[in-house]
């Protein structure tokens, strides 16, 4: 019996936020004050440009930080990892799967769905609700990025790309999933639709850890040593924020071009930046680790140049990492 076989999902039907949660709402009139988003994971909250703004302007920010998140997650669970787990679902990934694996990967993607569902319906909520409507939110700069790094570095292997990129995103971890929960002084809304989302979330880590177990003792070493060059630039790019939005709303906030360079590089750019990536990325390193990819030739010293490993980087990233917080 294997890891997948064994690991019984038929509880989901009950246990699935979108078998069994609540529609999550806005409740009652939102204060002038309201806290959508933790201020702490919020890089450029306290730079001396923004704190200098207009209260009613700092609060757009915050709430636009909180639709940057959102609406990044709506078209990452559908556009990366739902293209991946359809496929896996559908039997067209070159492995042979069993029946329960695929099975497995529909119920995760009615789970991303119904993330991407609700997160922009809380979006839609929180803008009735205040009045501060949204920006226009472009996703396909991103995952050109994203998808570029497969084009490169696993040329003519788009479907095993594509296998990696949602095995890396399914399995980082980062702050916000775990801290917004516990936040009080967040919104009520915003604390229970990322809960529900953590709780999935965890179910999900479990599964694509033991898909890439699979996935990677069935590659031909030619891959494998493709694929290990490949991870650690996935890792980077699914964690190096989109640093478009943050401008477009500091624009709208008031700031002039200088000003909101100044903010990007000042925020964005320091040396916290390696360790909050190692932080992040720290489940799935041990994860290929113990499938033995860092054992690879190039592949440590690969991992090490991207910030993964600890000691002095080659090539840390230069931003601060983002996975689940959208900026």
């Amino acid at each position: 019996m294997t890891h997948h076989e064994s690991h019984d999902n038929h509880d989901w039907y009950e246990r699935s936020g979108v078998r069994s949660g609540p529609h999550r709402t806005v409740t009652g009139p939102l204060e002038p004050a309201a806290r959508f988003f933790p201020h702490h994971l919020v890089p450029y909250w306290d730079h001396p440009l923004v704190r200098a703004l207009p209260e009613r302007r700092r609060q757009e920010l915050l709430a636009r930080h909180l639709y940057h998140y959102l609406n990044f997650t709506a078209r990452f669970e559908t556009r990366v990892v739902n293209r991946a787990t359809e496929r896996i679902a559908d039997g067209r990934t070159g492995l042979d799967l069993p029946a329960q694996v695929r099975l497995d990967a529909y119920r995760i993607y009615c789970d991303e769905g119904y993330h991407a569902l609700f997160s922009l319906d809380v979006v839609e909520q929180i803008a009735a609700a205040t009045g501060i409507p949204p920006l226009p939110y472009a996703f396909d700069p991103f995952l050109r990025q994203l998808d570029g790094i497969g084009a490169e570095l696993l040329a003519g292997e788009p479907v095993l790309a594509q296998l990696l990129q949602v095995v890396v995103f399914e399995t980082l971890v980062t702050s916000v999933l775990d801290e917004v929960p516990k936040d009080r002084d967040v919104l009520p809304v915003v604390r229970e639709i990322v809960r529900d989302h953590a709780r999935d979330e965890g179910h999900h880590h479990v599964y694509f850890s033991r898909f890439f177990e699979r996935l990677w003792h069935d590659l031909p070493a030619s891959l494998r040593r493709r694929a290990a060059r490949c991870l650690p630039e996935l890792i980077v790019s699914s964690l190096s924020p989109d640093l478009r939005p943050v401008g477009a709303a500091l624009t709208v906030a008031g700031l002039g071009p200088d000003a909101v360079r100044d903010v990007i590089a000042d925020s964005y750019r320091s040396p916290a930046s390696t360790a909050a990536l190692r932080t992040s990325a720290r489940h799935s390193v041990r994860l290929f680790r113990d499938a033995g990819v860092l054992e690879l030739p190039g592949a440590a010293e690969a991992f090490g140049a991207a910030g993964l490993l600890g000691g002095a980087p080659g090539g840390a990233p230069q931003e601060l990492p983002r996975r689940r917080s959208g900026a």
